[in-house]
């Protein structure tokens, strides 16, 4: 009897894993800042989003869909928000960060007005996740570092945060935001040290990049980590119940 009922038992319990729920996945689509850089034994850029499958460890499935230079609009145009869309399943995230690109006026490819076009377009991504059954989480755009000749940090990307925050009032979506968390950042390292957050290289350190750089927009190993923790952190606050708020 004792055999039998561990023997139902057992092809109960797998017959449960079978029939239960795949594990989500996350999702991320945005620009340069969030995206993997290639070649990272030899590149000094990092996104934030590269550092993340690292922190939240190896039962959450991280699939990096930013790209250098895109917008909300190129990002759609392009049809990478298509292949994101189509294969979503119920219980995936979607972290959406747009902003850097979105504002460029001279590339008419990429530039949406904040309060029409680039509203639209997080507007389609929050409902076209939440149609698949996914959860849709936006970001506001990290801080470039802009100090003044007083040594004050200076926003560089003016009504397009604002629109973040105001989509995820509108529409009840997480929100974290890491303009303000990349600012006090920044702000607390001040204009010399912060520079180790961000790209800054000599002539000749790395092969791959032999001239010297000032990069006061891309971030570093140590940026990027940093970023991506601050970002797990209010993401373990705002949603405690997800996968990697455990």
């Amino acid at each position: 009897m004792m055999m039998r009922t561990a023997l139902l038992g057992a092809v109960l319990a797998a017959s449960l894993a079978a029939t239960a729920a795949p594990s989500p996945t996350l999702y991320l689509i945005g620009d340069s800042t969030m995206a993997d850089k290639p070649d990272p034994e030899r590149n000094p850029e990092r996104g934030w989003g590269q550092a993340l499958p690292a922190l939240v460890g190896r039962s959450v499935t991280v699939k990096n869909h930013a790209v250098n230079g895109r917008s909300t609009k190129s990002f759609i145009d392009q049809g990478r928000w298509d292949s994101v869309r189509t294969v979503l399943k119920r219980g995936d995230y979607v972290f959406i960060q747009f902003g850097h690109n979105d504002q460029k006026t001279e590339d008419s490819s990429r530039y949406t007005a904040p309060f029409t076009a680039y509203r639209r377009n997080l507007e389609r991504f929050v409902r076209e996740t939440r149609a698949a059954g996914a959860v849709p989480v936006l970001f506001t755009s990290i801080v470039r570092r802009q100090f003044n000749e007083h040594g004050t940090l200076v926003d560089t990307h003016g009504l397009y945060p604002l629109v973040v925050r105001d989509v995820a009032r509108d529409l009840e979506v997480p929100m974290i935001d890491l303009q303000l968390l990349t600012e006090e950042l920044v702000q607390r390292m001040g204009p010399d040290s912060s520079k180790a957050l961000y790209v800054f290289t000599r002539q000749g350190q790395f092969p791959a990049f032999p001239a010297a750089r000032e990069d006061n927009t891309h971030l570093s190993p140590r940026g990027a980590q940093e970023v991506a923790t601050l970002a797990l952190t209010a993401l373990r606050q705002t949603l405690r119940n997800a996968p990697f708020a455990r």
